[in-house]
């Protein structure tokens, strides 16, 4: 009885007129929404790289238009998006809808700062990549890597593809027009990192189209394409190759050994730049989601050094090695023992690693992701200029699972006590089970299935390299040193980032701080050092993530005691999409009142 009396009730309740308030929340409801959409579509439909990576195949056949003209339009359009949202009265949305427009607007507010600093002149480094967000197109020596990310099922998909070789040299001349434009204004990356560039395009230049890694697709045709149209797809695949993509790499080439490098500046750091420590100011703050300042970053760098190195002779100890740190480091630099005699048996290693991570994850995860994931090698171009592992995210339509890359270069210079930290790190349970996730809720909104706040994402994947302990992995204490190791190498970030850029030190000081604190081979030292010369403050979210998550952690498990469940918490962590880490701080504050409340669940 008293059931329907309530579902009376709540039916009348039901057929009441809205009330004007009502009627203002419903307004700005649906003019957010409609603006969300409109601006999810608008970033896609600029970044088309970007959307092809992500599943989305509407835009196949372009490249991003690069030419300032673009990239002006773009700025004015986010400053009339910044108008739009003001106009909206946040009071008047729900509050999941204040969360969507407070991440929405941080994007815009973020965009517009970073363009008046002008860093779109510096387009291309020696790392280059397919794009891990809307506003970072592929670089020229890398943009080959995007034929191995898309799907080619049918006509269309190698037809598109045509298009876009077509189309690669007005994308290689609006970049070489923007490199001018920067060389004009003093806005250029060292020549040290510079000049790892040639090398990697000279790879490239083949005598046959066919050994161009743009053929690739060309290789792979579907049983459902007849033999008479796979040979008139790849004919026009070489003639495009032949025609405009050879040329453009060969025209790139020219210009950066004959007239860019050669004007690059000696030194490292941003502070050399024009308003450059303002500059790295605003890097720090948008990489870190915090108002830290660099100061204050490098402070928090020596402070964890200090700690990690204190935990790190505990468990040289443990080992039974004699000598003293530095001698430690040698050991595990050079002792035969720590290192696979092929590229093979490592891959063959990772492999065996993640499937014995996959079935302890449910100790400490209460959702786990329907999209899978594969363990691959780093291709060959981009292996000796890159870190020891990443990750590429699923496409949204399915096309193609995650995927754990592993640099298989030079197997001697990667030891076997490193695989466990960077496998929970890129794999499971970091990357992989934050973005796939993170795609799958489908009642967020896109923008906020498919960001990426790097301090979320990074401190995430640095935070689980620590859920080794809990998951059982770590009982070797090799293996242990090997996460202080990771570690260790994310506090040193903070110390050799902020001292290139705030504080003048020059590369040489930054490697030898990095191998003095850090068992980690040079090769990789050297590789990591160039990445934060030509990427400043990215380096910096690692940290500043990590240690933010684990204080919640903390703070929930002392607050909440026996009632403190560790794969709510990790729902609560990952089942919002990235955040930025004070807004991440409000949510797990709620949740925590939530539970002292008596309620359950990461809502």
């Amino acid at each position: 009885m008293l059931q329907a009396v309530r579902r009376l009730a709540v039916g009348l309740i039901a057929t009441l007129p809205l009330t004007a308030e009502a009627h203002k929340k419903n307004a700005a409801a649906a003019t957010l929404h409609a603006l969300i959409e409109r601006e999810w579509l608008y970033q896609l439909e600029h970044s088309p790289t970007y959307a092809s990576v992500s599943g989305d195949r509407r835009w196949n056949e372009r490249w991003d238009d690069r030419s300032l003209t673009a990239i002006e339009a773009d700025h004015q359009h986010n400053l009339q998006v910044l108008a739009q949202l003001q106009k909206l009265d946040r009071k008047q949305l729900p509050a999941e809808d204040q969360l969507n427009y407070d991440l929405l607007r941080r994007d815009y507010e973020t965009w517009v700062e970073e363009h008046r600093f002008k860093w779109h002149l510096l387009p291309t480094n020696q790392v280059g990549g397919l794009p891990e967000g809307i506003k970072q197109p592929p670089g020229i020596q890398t943009a080959y890597q995007l034929a191995d990310t898309l799907r080619f099922a049918t006509m269309k998909d190698y037809e598109d593809w045509i298009a876009r070789l077509d189309g690669f040299g007005t994308y290689v001349d609006q970049v070489m027009a923007l490199m001018r434009e920067g060389l004009r204004e003093h806005l250029m990356h060292p020549r040290v990192v510079l000049q790892r560039i040639p090398p990697q395009l000279e790879r490239q230049l083949v005598d046959d189209p066919v050994k161009s890694g743009f053929y690739s697709p060309f290789t792979r045709f579907p049983s459902s394409i007849s033999p008479a149209e796979q040979e008139r797809l790849s004919a026009a695949g070489r003639a495009s190759i032949a025609r405009g993509v050879l040329p453009a790499l060969e025209r790139f080439h020219q210009f950066l050994t004959a007239e860019y490098i050669p004007a690059a500046p000696e030194q490292v750091g941003i502070w050399q730049l024009p308003d450059g420590l303002e500059m790295y100011g605003f890097f720090t703050r948008k990489y870190t989601t915090t108002n830290l300042s660099p100061d204050q970053v490098h402070e928090l760098g020596l402070a964890e050094v200090q700690r990690i190195r204190a935990e790190m002779e505990a468990v040289k100890v443990k080992t039974g090695f004699q000598g003293s740190l530095h001698e430690f480091f040698r050991f595990l630099r050079s002792d035969a023992r720590f290192y696979c005699k092929s590229g093979e048996e490592l891959l063959l290693r990772y492999r065996s690693l993640s499937k014995r991570i996959d079935p302890l994850l449910v100790k400490l995860f209460k959702t786990l992701p329907r999209q899978p994931y594969g363990v691959e090698p780093t291709p060959d171009a981009m292996a000796p200029d890159v870190t020891t592992g990443f990750y590429y995210p699923a496409a949204s339509d399915g096309s193609r699972a995650g995927t754990y890359l592993v640099n298989l270069y030079r197997p001697e210079t990667r030891p076997t006590w490193e695989m466990i930290p960077l496998t929970l790190h890129e794999a499971v349970p970091g990357h992989h089970l934050q973005t796939s996730l993170a795609a799958e809720q489908s009642h967020l909104p896109d923008f906020r299935r498919y960001g990426y706040h790097v301090a979320y994402g990074e401190g995430w994947a640095l935070y689980c390299e620590t859920l080794g302990d809990e998951l059982g992995l770590y009982d070797d204490p090799y293996d242990k040193f090997g996460q202080l190791a990771y570690d260790m190498w994310r506090a040193v970030r903070l110390v050799v980032d902020t001292g290139m850029h705030a504080r003048r030190w020059s590369r040489q000081q930054a490697i030898d701080y990095f191998l003095e604190n850090s068992p980690r081979q040079e090769l990789d030292v050297v590789n990591e050092v160039d990445r934060y010369i030509s990427w400043p403050g990215q380096a910096l979210a690692y940290k500043v993530g990590q240690l933010k998550i684990r204080e919640l952690r903390a703070r929930a498990e002392r607050e909440l005691g026996s009632h403190f469940s560790v794969r709510e918490f990790h729902d609560v962590v990952l089942l919002d999409g990235s955040l930025p880490l004070d807004i991440l701080e409000h949510r797990v504050e709620a949740w925590m009142a939530r539970v002292r409340s008596g309620a359950t669940g990461p809502r």
